[in-house]
């Protein structure tokens, strides 16, 4: 167990920025193992709600919505966000994909194929998912899907 704690802290500190292992990892969270490969697929909190998963092809994470609510209160502004504009972020919450067009701002380092975390303008948590676009790309295209999302807000509360 100790050792699985260590790998997933040790990736997401790589993945997210340092201190993201620790804040989205807790001392007791539980993993659940591929029953072919033995390998850590999923990463669940004490309660059973999934934080994140393993990508079995590449090793990375993830997200799920209690994965993202950690990291959206651990970085701050602008690390990690795709934010869209407060008139179609009740879309966004409920998990449609987020068009350029949509975002009117982006953390610069975000590259496309990113783990991203999407908020509205006044920084409120609503989905995460995949970017499909760089942040300059989002920023500048008027056309095509620039996050694909993985989970929202809604779809989780429901």
């Amino acid at each position: 167990m100790g050792d699985n704690l260590s790998i997933v802290r040790r990736i997401a500190d790589y993945q997210f920025g340092k201190g993201a292992g620790k804040t989205l990892f807790p001392e007791d969270c539980r993993f659940i193992l591929s029953p072919s490969s033995g390998r850590i697929r999923q990463i669940m909190d004490a309660k059973g709600v999934r934080i994140a998963t393993m990508k079995a092809d590449s090793g990375w994470f993830t997200l799920g919505i209690e994965g993202a609510k950690r990291l959206h209160n651990f970085f701050d502004y602008p690390k990690l966000r795709v934010v869209v504009l407060n008139e179609i972020s009740m879309f966004i919450a409920e998990g449609k994909n987020v068009f350029a067009k949509h975002v009117v701002d982006v953390d610069e380092k975000i590259r496309a194929n990113d783990e991203v975390i999407v908020v509205d303008e006044d920084d409120n948590l609503l989905a995460t998912g995949k970017c499909m676009l760089s942040a300059f790309e989002m920023l500048e295209m008027r056309r095509g899907v620039a996050v694909s999302v993985r989970q929202s807000i809604s779809k989780v509360e429901k």
